[in-house]
């Protein structure tokens, strides 16, 4: 498998503490720089409101097949969550797309830190995507608890 970056995130994030736990908790914003080769991709990306960003954790471990979430004090297997260790660290972030200036894009909600790799950029639709009656159990009984 080859995998080819496609652009770099400049982020207000340079740790991975200081990163939201989900890009949407934030209204900081982001570039994403699309490197000159694939500039052609972009045709018509303005017209997305919002966007899918894929990208490289390149600070997260890729050891890790357990974690904890900010939402309960039990283990969670890193497929049942959206830990951003996991033994390929891709990462997926909805963001809202604020501009488009030649390759570089200004987003906002993005989770990424400084330097993350891009992997693949891709139009959001609430029409396609949304599905209403999903579910996580464990989230929604976590959540619950937390407003008792």
């Amino acid at each position: 498998m080859l995998l080819r970056p496609i652009g770099v995130v400049h982020s207000p994030y340079l740790e991975m503490d200081q990163a939201p736990f989900q890009g949407r908790m934030s209204s900081a914003e982001s570039v994403v720089e699309v490197f000159e080769e694939y500039v052609d991709g972009l045709k018509d990306v303005e017209a997305a409101s919002h966007l899918y960003i894929l990208y490289w954790a390149h600070r997260a471990s890729r050891e890790i097949l357990q974690n904890v979430t900010p939402w309960g004090p039990e283990a969670r297997g890193v497929f049942a969550c959206r830990s951003p260790s996991r033994p390929n660290p891709i990462n997926l972030c909805v963001v809202e797309l604020v501009r488009r200036e030649d390759n570089r894009l200004t987003v906002r909600g993005l989770d990424a830190l400084e330097g993350s790799l891009v992997v693949d950029i891709k139009p959001y639709s609430g029409y396609i995507d949304a599905v209403p009656e999903a579910r996580i159990a464990w989230f929604e009984a976590s959540f619950r608890r937390r407003l008792e």
